[in-house]
């Protein structure tokens, strides 16, 4: 989490928030007014000691293209989109940017999906779902630890398609790819899974699916119906009632 004490403007007008956009080398993404450093100096600070914009690049985007929208700083905009989904934007939101900060851990996770079904591991004793994945180790690509990954927690034989979403939370950055895999299910004593059972579950069901990441189990239902997105997806997730309703 930053510790950077500002707060960000939210400004939505005619149900679409304004933001900056902006390009980096992976494509255009979009900016909280008064997120970056060049806005906050260009910017007219308010009495309550957020900031405002006025930028050639300004933008607005509906609720549900913001939705799917790079925006940044990723937990800022995890805030709005939550009130804002939720029915109540909030005025402002503290800056936060869980991205700028080095990671603690680094995790790689393989989205798998045959027949309509996604391949996850479901922890009976606590009563949730995670998507298969664990720990890059040094020296190892998280594309590469995504495969080897699902090899020692499934025995399939995966090859990367394309890298779909980064998720932080709590000082981790996680990198989920979607994957070709070949082969079966190992049998269970041969596999790690720290005592969690691989289950087939239909893509169609994880928005109601206790699954971690949440912010990420029903986007993917969402693009295995719509297509996938070109470019990650860029996500803070601090949701911890996986049960709870989430879209957002």
């Amino acid at each position: 989490m930053d510790s950077d004490p500002r707060a960000v403007r939210v400004r939505i007008e005619a149900d679409a928030l304004h933001l900056t956009r902006a390009q980096d080398a992976e494509g255009a993404y979009y900016v909280l007014p008064g997120a970056d450093g060049a806005d906050v100096a260009a910017g007219a600070g308010g009495t309550d000691g957020t900031t405002e914009t006025t930028t050639a690049n300004a933008t607005a985007l509906p609720l549900a293209e913001a939705l799917h929208a790079r925006i940044r700083p990723v937990g800022s905009a995890e805030a709005v989109l939550r009130g804002w989904a939720r029915g109540a934007p909030p005025p402002c939101v503290a800056f936060e940017d869980p991205a700028a900060l080095a990671p603690v851990r680094v995790r790689a996770g393989a989205i798998v999906i045959r027949d309509g079904r996604i391949l996850l591991i479901h922890f009976t004793d606590e009563a949730y779902y995670e998507i298969p994945g664990g720990g890059v180790e040094p020296g190892e690509s998280p594309r590469a630890a995504a495969v080897r990954e699902l090899r020692e927690e499934s025995a399939l034989a995966g090859a990367v398609v394309a890298e779909v979403a980064r998720v932080w939370k709590e000082g981790r950055r996680e990198h989920y790819f979607t994957l070709d895999a070949e082969g079966e299910i190992g049998p269970p004593e041969t596999l790690d899974t720290y005592g969690g059972i691989l289950v087939w579950v239909p893509v169609a069901e994880l928005p109601r699916t206790p699954v971690w990441p949440r912010r990420l189990a029903w986007r993917i239902a969402h693009w295995h119906r719509t297509g996938w997105p070109a470019r990650p997806a860029e996500l803070a997730d601090s949701v911890e009632d996986l049960t709870a309703p989430c879209d957002w």
